[in-house]
């Protein structure tokens, strides 16, 4: 047959070198952790980054070679990810929250050869060299006066740039993230070049982070976690203006937001909540950061105030859902055709779900106790939520069996309801949910319910053992600075928000609840805790 198209494999130095191409100045922020505010392009950012596969390769680094940064978000560690891809190795981000035995497990286990590193993580390095034998060439994103440490500029001033990107298949890795690893170790997902690519052309659609040439992007989830949600691929698509902290305090952001216009942001529940808080304190609103148009919430589920407050203040709302396994995005908070007649409380109950899938993902509940039994999408059948699509996971880095089933479903471990009209409401972690007397709570919905209260300022809910009802929830909370709540507020805060049979029996308060490396809470070392916890049937 005549005729036919071109091959262009999908390998993400095309998304660098279509940035600096047609968005050649388009600048970047970063707000250093000394306090220091730096500005470079994309045409900067390209030329950098063929500076560092030159130095990779100088140190031997070649084809699936891992490189791996413990750093946080700032145009340095952009560099770094094209950089990596470039020399056609392996971006490996590392996450420096998680504890040293994670730390010398990922990173033996991936056998990373070259580490990139921000000053704040001297302590780490020092900790963890002896640990890391594999790790060859250390690198100091930002090295302080009079530091021993190389300095990444050194390092990449020492070439000219005057190279080509090293030639990979579109089927080659180019990325490697782990899970926090909450139960057993940690496990590695490796990024295709080909999967990473659909993924960032999904990213730019209206419907996920609404992005193109006009869009200042504020990336507030770490470039460390679930591949920053995508966006340093993405964002090169339109060219967008990233604007970064290396610090994630609430008045720097806010000032960061102000100074440099940001329409779009991305983070997880607590750092809104904590800029709530910042703005609360200085007498100011959301209202007084007219630029942003879109914040895009993921990671936890996001309680329904936070959702109402931003979206009465003109920002558009998208809950997202996804996890390192899908590289990251699931689902996001698509608008269906009827959302301009609908009311606010309607808009809100939407939303408050976890959206619809993006094209390239099919979803679909299981029954929790038969895998092979397939739920209605009714939007009252909850089961255990699976995905597939072409950047889902198949097979974790060296293990020797698929992850998935012989159809392709993976086992997300969350606990769901799909809508007819196809949208995601997260109910649980199948772990996490509590059966009482053979009927399931959602430890996420009792949670949210409790943080709408204005003196708590987080809430866990855990399965306690029970006489009668096998489990019942208790909850367990962290109240807001200056402020005093009894269990007893708690209760008729909950009493018309969840079912009466879901009210729990007791509820503790305490001064921290313990969080996982990625921040999410850690129910496993709640149950610790709460181990020995008895409760009475009061039957």
């Amino acid at each position: 047959m005549l005729g036919g198209m071109q091959d262009w494999d999908l390998v993400v130095t095309h998304l660098i070198d279509h940035a600096a191409r047609e968005y050649g100045q388009r600048e970047h922020v970063t707000h250093w952790a000394d306090g220091t505010r730096t500005r470079t392009t994309w045409a900067n950012v390209r030329r950098d980054a063929l500076k560092m596969t030159q130095a990779l390769a100088a140190a031997g680094i070649g084809k699936g070679d891992r490189v791996a940064t413990l750093a946080m978000n700032h145009a340095r560690h952009l560099v770094s990810w094209y950089g990596a891809v470039g020399v056609g190795g392996v971006l490996h981000t590392v996450n420096p929250r998680l504890f040293d035995e994670q730390l010398e497990y990922i990173v033996n286990h991936a056998e990373d050869r070259v580490l990139l590193y921000d000053a704040a993580f001297q302590p780490i390095v020092d900790r963890m060299r002896d640990r890391w034998p594999t790790i060859e060439t250390y690198v100091c994103f930002d090295p302080p006066a009079g530091s021993a440490a190389l300095a990444f500029e050194d390092w990449i001033g020492a070439h000219d740039g005057d190279t080509v990107w090293t030639r990979v298949d579109e089927r080659d890795p180019c990325m490697l993230c782990y899970t926090s690893g909450t139960t057993g170790h940690p496990k590695g997902v490796l990024y295709e070049h080909r999967s990473t690519m659909l993924h960032a052309m999904a990213g730019v659609q209206p419907n996920i982070f609404d992005l193109d040439s006009r869009a200042v992007m504020m990336p507030i989830v770490p470039m460390f976690h679930a591949a920053s949600w995508g966006l340093p691929w993405s964002g090169a698509i339109p060219g967008v203006k990233f604007v970064y902290s290396a610090v994630n305090d609430a008045a720097v952001l806010c000032d960061l937001f102000e100074a440099e216009g940001v329409t779009h942001s991305a983070g997880v529940p607590t750092v809104w909540l904590g800029m709530f808080q910042y703005l609360d304190a200085q007498g100011r609103d959301v209202r007084d950061i007219p630029t942003l148009k879109t914040a895009v919430i993921g990671g936890s589920a996001a309680p329904r105030f936070m959702i109402e407050r931003l979206m009465k203040n003109g920002v558009r709302v998208a809950h997202a859902w996804g996890m390192t396994e899908t590289s990251p995005i699931g689902t996001t908070g698509a608008y269906p055709a009827s959302w301009d007649g609908m009311s606010f409380e309607d808009k809100v109950d939407l939303v408050q779900k976890q959206g619809r899938p993006a094209f390239g993902v099919e979803l679909r509940c299981v029954d929790l106790g038969d895998p092979d039994m397939v739920l209605p999408r009714d939007g009252k059948t909850s089961g255990a939520l699976q995905v597939r699509g072409p950047w889902v996971i198949k097979r974790y880095f060296r293990a020797e069996e698929d992850a998935v089933s012989l159809d392709q479903w993976f086992d997300t471990g969350d606990v769901a309801v799909i809508h007819p009209d196809g949208t995601l409401q997260l109910t649980d972690r199948t772990k996490d949910v509590i059966k009482s007397g053979g009927e399931w709570i959602s430890s996420v919905e009792l949670e949210n319910a409790a943080v709408g209260h204005p003196a708590i300022a987080e809430a866990a809910a855990i399965g306690i053992a029970h006489p009668r009802w096998d489990e019942r929830p208790i909850l367990v909370c962290v109240t807001k600075e200056g402020c005093e709540v009894s269990a007893a507020d708690v209760l008729a805060h909950l009493s018309d928000k969840v079912a009466k049979w879901w009210l729990p029996d007791a509820i503790e308060f305490v001064d921290e609840i313990p969080h996982t490396g990625t921040g999410k809470i850690s129910k496993k070392d709640l149950r610790e805790r709460f181990r020995d916890y008895r409760l009475e049937d009061a039957a």
